[in-house]
This record gives structure tokens, sequence and C-alpha cells, in this order.
């Protein structure tokens, strides 16, 4: 990934997931995560991130404590998608299928590199 002046390089074309999913994803996989990670990991500005985070506390499915200098967050697995097409799932279903995948990707990648 390429970062000019600490903004990453954005992806260009289309995509599965929103960059509210891909931000949701990073926070479940590290309660504790910086904004400045979250951003490099999912190829956003910090700003970004940072309206994207409020998005999902405005709307319930996030919220954040302050533990020194670090925020942890608290997601609501609960809580039901806000498409219609999603009608019925929760985050809990959405991550799953997140982190599952993330876990994998991990895991290939272990092995790829034993392979070598």
């Amino acid at each position: 990934m390429v970062v000019v002046d600490g903004v990453p390089e954005p992806h260009t074309g289309w995509t599965f997931l929103t960059s509210h999913a891909r931000v949701l994803a990073s926070i479940a996989d590290n309660h504790n995560v910086r904004i400045r990670d979250i951003a490099a990991r999912c190829r956003l500005t910090e700003r970004a991130v940072q309206k994207i985070i409020s998005d999902l506390e405005r709307d319930g499915y996030l919220s954040h404590t302050r533990k020194g200098r670090v925020n942890q967050y608290r997601i609501d697995p609960s809580k039901i998608l806000r498409h219609p097409a999603e009608a019925g799932l929760t985050v809990a279903s959405l991550l799953s299928m997140l982190i599952r995948d993330e876990a994998e990707r991990h895991g290939a990648t272990e092995r790829s590199q034993a392979d070598s």
C-alpha cells in the first residue's frame, strides 16, 4: 500500500463490503485498535474512519469508553443490519463471516510461507 502524506492510496473499482463493514470488522478483531491502524487496514483516511465510527455509534452498533489514552470499543452483536435485503441478519452473523474469513486468510498465508 502506498501512503502519501499519511493518506493511504484508495482502492479503485467496486468492492463487496462497505467501509462501515470493514471498520466494524477491524474493531471486532481488536477492541482497543487505534483509528490510525483501522485507517491503514481499511485503506481509508483517519478522518473517514472517525466519521464511520461516529455513524456506528449514533445508530447503536458500537460504543466506546476511554481507558487512559486508549478507546475500548464495544460492538452490539444483536443489532439488526440496516438494509432490507439483510432483514433479520445481525451484526454477529456479519462478523462471524468476516472474522472467520480473516482467520482463514492468515492461516493460508502462514501455510504458504511454510511451504516456501
